[in-house]
């Protein structure tokens, strides 16, 4: 999420709602949430849910500047092996980026309008 934030200045590429609240659970039918990860999930315009490597081949695809370079690059690796690479990522990652202190921080009242209930 802070990534997303810093990266789309224009405020205009997306939108964040948990997993739980309403406006998600209004969005995407029972069936389609069932069995979903511990892990990102981007809905698509199309209706389309992502999840792991795929959501954030399309973030980095709507951010501005080489991110959507990079997403190409990544986008020729089988999606198995980037989900795999994904998921060792993410068990790592808090030994590699820092500690969860600062996992839920408070949204700044100017970026409060970009997330729904």
């Amino acid at each position: 999420m802070k990534f997303v934030l810093r990266h789309d200045r224009s405020g205009q590429a997306f939108r964040f709602a948990p997993l739980q609240g309403e406006t998600f659970l209004a969005r995407v039918a029972a069936e389609r949430r069932a069995g979903l990860p511990d892990s990102v999930v981007v809905l698509t315009r199309d209706g389309e849910l992502l999840v792991r490597s795929a959501a954030f081949l399309h973030i980095f695809r709507r951010l501005r500047g080489g991110w959507g370079t990079l997403a190409a690059v990544l986008g020729v690796i089988p999606r198995g092996l980037r989900d795999f690479l994904y998921d060792f990522i993410a068990r790592i990652r808090y030994r590699v980026f820092g500690t969860r202190e600062d996992l839920c921080p408070i949204v700044p009242a100017e970026l409060r309008e970009r997330f729904d209930p």
